[in-house]
């Protein structure tokens, strides 16, 4: 059974960080390509940022130089760590594993306000 646990997410003042993980299970996490993704009420879901099993990123380009991915393949852990945060990155925060199936977790929420 695979699982794609997040975790990290609050409510966090302008300017602030936070660091998502997203543990799996049931997965040979190394040959995955893995991401970050987000939905803020009454849009739709989009990606923030992902990195390839090689380990090459792509950003949103809203999140460029404030977010960073990154990967355990031993821990079969991604992380997105948030910085310099603002009141448009709050939203519901998804993570994703894509090869030949994609899975998806329950999500994570990051509320980002004074």
């Amino acid at each position: 059974q695979v699982q794609l646990v997040e975790s990290g997410g609050g409510l966090v003042q302008p300017g602030g960080s936070l660091r998502l993980s997203c543990a799996a299970s049931g997965i040979i996490f190394s040959v995955y390509d893995m991401g970050w993704y987000r939905q803020a009420p009454g849009k739709q879901r989009e990606s923030v940022a992902t990195i390839s099993s090689g380990g090459r990123t792509i950003y949103q380009d809203s999140v460029k130089g404030r977010f960073t991915i990154s990967r355990d393949n031993f821990k079969k852990t991604v992380y997105l760590q948030m910085n310099s945060l603002k009141p448009e990155d709050t939203a519901v925060y998804y993570c994703n594993a894509i090869y030949v199936s994609s899975y998806w977790g329950q999500g994570t929420q990051v509320t980002v306000s004074s």
